[in-house]
């Protein structure tokens, strides 16, 4: 009788499993990686004579253009305020009374002796008027009546107008000009964009982590009630319009260092094999992120291929080789 050697079998066993596995590892890796060019698919696109709106996009805040502390002439208490925050005010106009210190300590003395010493002290020592010294808004008042004061305490902060403070990459600051229209769109906010325009550029830089930015001031045409200083704020600024110019979507055109390049078919008939691609340099222009012109290097007769992976020949792959997953119930 023959004896079978177990611990060959056991071996046997062990190879023909790692080399079932090592075939299936092959092939799957195939299916999946491929050969880059089988894996890619093409759309055909022709250049076209577009209009374009070409726009810079910024961030920044809500200041008031021109912020005004007001801080009384003496020391003293506040005896009436006429004004709270968000108050429009014309220059000249009395926006508080106060008393000086002198004139707080006499009338409280004046109180001990009744209403008559009080009436002949206030006729004889008037108060001190407070005054708007602009046209403005009343951005922040920091006192109540009776409040004790002195001649450095800021009792109300103006603004003549509140604008946005737009942060512009130093790229983009060539293709703003002044008086551009502008649309904010405040964080808090964001279904309601506010109608703009560029009323001043910086001449220097800011420069924060490497990056070069110039401040632009946005001013609303009209200021909304809801629009509040420090806000946070989006400002598109609508910088060109260009009318039929040659463009492509920017999706298919690829850059190599400074080059750029597209695509195009040698032969219209035939397919999209590699020997049928031609590369074609070619110059281009502004862009307003989705489509971008073209100044030179094709024309409204080539066919573009714009190329993408096509995934779905993996994911076919790995079905036909393991067969859809299990659903648990």
């Amino acid at each position: 009788m023959v004896k079978l050697n177990k611990n060959l079998f056991k071996k046997k066993n062990v190879l023909i499993i790692f080399g079932v596995a090592f075939i299936l590892a092959i092939t799957l890796f195939k299916f999946t990686s491929g050969d880059s060019a089988s894996d890619e698919v093409f759309t055909e696109i022709k250049p076209k004579k577009v209009d374009m709106t070409i726009t810079v996009l910024s961030t920044g805040s809500v200041d008031p253009q021109n912020r005004l502390a007001i801080t009384p002439t003496v020391a003293g208490r506040m005896e009436t305020i006429s004004v709270d925050e968000g108050d429009n005010v014309s220059k000249g106009q009395i926006i508080a009374w106060m008393s000086s210190t002198e004139r707080a300590a006499l009338i409280d003395a004046a109180r001990a002796s009744g209403k008559e010493a009080v009436a002949k002290w206030e006729e004889l020592y008037k108060p001190t008027p407070i005054i708007a010294p602009i046209d403005g808004t009343i951005i922040v008042r920091n006192v109540e009546e009776g409040q004790t004061v002195t001649n450095s305490t800021e009792i109300f902060v103006m603004s003549d107008r509140l604008t946005v403070k737009a942060q512009v990459d130093e790229t983009d600051i060539a293709s703003v000009k002044l008086r551009d229209r502008s649309v904010i769109v405040l964080d808090a906010y964001p279904d309601k964009p506010i109608e703009s325009y560029i009323d001043k550029i910086a001449y220097d830089a800011t420069t924060v982590n490497s990056v070069t930015t110039y401040i632009v001031d946005v001013v609303p045409y009209e200021v909304p009630n809801f629009m509040r200083s420090g806000m946070t704020a989006n400002i598109t600024s609508y910088v060109e319009e260009k009318k039929g110019v040659l463009a492509l979507p920017t999706d298919a055109i690829r850059a190599e260092g400074s080059e750029f390049y597209v695509l195009v078919k040698k032969d219209k008939n035939k397919s999209y094999e590699p020997e049928n691609r031609i590369r074609k340099n070619i110059s281009v222009g502004s862009s307003d992120g989705n489509m971008t012109e073209i100044l030179s290097g094709i024309n409204e007769n080539d066919v573009v291929l714009m190329r993408s992976t096509d995934l779905s020949k993996r994911t076919q792959a790995k079905k036909a080789m393991f067969g859809p997953p299990s659903r648990k119930r």
